[in-house]
């Protein structure tokens, strides 16, 4: 990707994120780096992100953000009712966390949902996704990049991977003339989160051991799906931007060619 490549990030401080170079227009609202790294410093690459706070419900404090982009990402979403980023993020008790996570997925499929109507699936998973799509192509924003998932294991909300699905078709079928990238990673893992690293074994154990029986466990979806290393998705967001053709569903397999790919190019 050349210098000039200009990509706007709608997300949080995750570890995908960070793995995005990403430029915009003011420097605002930098996150407290001791919180998503292993250090209190900010990493070589924050020298070309410029930080932006705004408000993905409130299109006027990001439209001027968009002027010019090369691309847009959109990496916000909603996975269960309790705090799971903090569970990953160390800031929640593991075992009081997971159990958390079990209740709160128990209550979602029950119809009990503790969250704000806005901390919804349906308006964090597709309206804000497909909101900001559309002010992106009327921006004529060439690329827009959604960071979708591939299907969920048996114990998530079936409404958390309705919701990714539905904001892919919407998406693609209003906005024909942006090219859009729909990328379903499996579990991403990064050492700089400890906690994803026995989870992330725990799926690679459960890949091979589908892939020694032919398949059968597939029914399990994402606990029988190898997981992907966060470095790994990032790279591939970066080639498929850059690469101009890549468009629509991109699968684990085709995430990692294209990081593959990636890496080859800038050994060369």
């Amino acid at each position: 990707m050349t210098a000039t490549t200009r990509l706007v990030v709608a997300g949080g401080s995750g570890f995908l994120e960070q793995q995005l170079r990403i430029l915009s227009d003011s420097r605002h609202g930098e996150p407290a780096w001791n919180t998503i790294t292993s250090s209190p410093q900010a990493p070589r690459w924050a020298k070309s992100v410029n930080w932006v706070k705004a408000d993905v419900m409130d299109p006027t404090t990001y439209l001027s953000h968009l002027k010019n982009a090369t691309a847009v990402v959109y990496s916000l979403g909603i996975l269960l009712e309790a705090d799971y980023k903090g569970i990953v993020q160390g800031r929640e008790p593991l075992f009081g966390g997971i159990q958390k996570m079990f209740c709160s997925s128990k209550s979602l499929e029950n119809g009990k949902q503790k969250n704000p109507p806005h901390l919804s699936y349906a308006v964090m998973n597709r309206d804000l996704a497909v909101t900001l799509a559309k002010h992106s192509c009327e921006e004529n924003v060439p690329t827009f990049v959604y960071i979708s998932a591939e299907s969920g294991a048996p114990i998530l909300p079936s409404g958390y991977t309705a919701s990714k699905r539905q904001a892919e078709s919407l998406i693609s079928s209003d906005f024909p003339n942006m090219r859009s990238i729909f990328v379903r990673p499996t579990f991403m893992y990064d050492s700089s989160r400890k906690l994803t690293l026995p989870i992330a074994l725990g799926g690679i154990l459960g890949s091979e051991v589908n892939n020694l029986l032919g398949g059968r466990l597939s029914f399990l979806g994402i606990m029988t799906a190898k997981p992907l290393k966060v470095s790994t998705v990032g790279e591939a967001v970066v080639e498929a931007i850059g690469d101009g053709v890549t468009r629509d569903v991109m699968k684990p397999k085709k995430i990692e060619e294209l990081a593959t790919k990636g890496w080859r190019r800038a050994m060369l």
